[in-house]
């Protein structure tokens, strides 16, 4: 899994090209093939060993096209595997992330970004349900039930949690304009402070900045928590010593613009601009945020 939550964090901003050949043939060969995607347990492992490596060559690339270009290819090869398990919670989970991945940081049109991202919310909903069967029906409860379902998940289903969590943020985050997906911005956080309690271990530094998303969506006036949001981004930087530049972003995006604050605005961006973009695990994040840190910079005299 990506441990950096494909998330669903980072602004669109790069150009989706076709697909290598590379993994064209790989979705190709994997679909040739009915007994290996008929067997279950082979399935489960190939995706798996296949999802692993995968993660680990996206956030470690440099180069955000060449994601872009290679990833349809397998969305594809991983739509395949969930539906030859479709109850299987670690494809589904896979799934979502990567979804969650495509459709926030790599497709620049909102429209499809947007049903990218509800795809990326219902793999993650699946996900959950599969590994913990009383969260099937999260959608239809009210907050107090709600809250009441998701505080029995325990540390063992952590990661089913996780993937929840990022598929439905990459869909609030493409449906900003839409109360009723805003509406669901308490559960979240409920959902996710949850899953820092029971042990986000590597993942508590995104984590925290979901949270400090979450709390500046919105102005104070409108229920949002700009100062607790502030208290995530600034746990979250020191979670990851820096290392993950998306963090000052979207602590820049979020909290800097909606204060007015030019001088942490810059200050922050700049930081980003300076920091060595290879870092182990947030290299292609680290990439993407300088590109965003560029264009919040070059509009930032007719924003203040």
């Amino acid at each position: 899994m990506i441990c950096k939550g494909l998330l669903p964090v980072i602004s669109r901003s790069s150009t989706v090209g076709r697909p290598t050949l590379s993994l064209w043939g790989l979705a190709a060969f994997c679909c040739a093939s009915h007994a290996f995607l008929s067997g279950c347990s082979v399935a489960s492992t190939a995706a798996a060993g296949i999802s692993d490596n995968l993660s680990q060559a996206i956030v470690n690339q440099p180069d955000p096209e060449l994601v872009g270009d290679a990833l349809p290819a397998y969305l594809l090869l991983i739509d395949g595997f969930a539906l030859t398990e479709p109850g299987n919670a670690g494809i589904l989970g896979s799934a979502a992330q990567l979804y969650a991945l495509y459709a926030t940081t790599l497709v620049p049109d909102e429209a499809r970004a947007a049903a990218l991202a509800a795809r990326a919310k219902d793999y993650g909903d699946r996900a959950l349900c599969a590994e913990v069967s009383r969260t099937c029906e999260l959608a239809q409860l009210n907050f107090d039930d709600y809250v009441a379902a998701i505080g029995k998940i325990g540390p063992s289903s952590s990661e089913a949690l996780f993937s929840y969590c990022v598929g439905n943020l990459s869909f609030i985050r493409t449906n900003t304009d839409d109360w009723n997906a805003l509406a669901d911005l308490p559960k979240l956080e409920y959902a996710l402070e949850h899953l820092l309690s029971i042990g986000a271990d590597q993942k508590a530094g995104s984590v925290n900045m979901y949270l400090g998303i979450l709390n500046t969506l919105r102005p104070e006036a409108f229920g949002g928590h700009p100062e607790r949001g502030r208290a995530y981004f600034e746990t979250a930087i020191e979670l990851t010593e820096g290392r993950d530049l998306a963090v000052k972003v979207e602590f820049a995006k979020g909290y800097a613009r909606m204060l007015y604050d030019r001088e942490l605005h810059d200050q922050l961006l700049n930081d980003v601009l300076a920091a060595d973009v290879q870092q182990p695990g947030f290299t292609f994040f680290n990439q993407l945020a300088q590109q965003q840190a560029v264009e919040l910079l070059a509009t930032a005299d007719d924003y203040f």
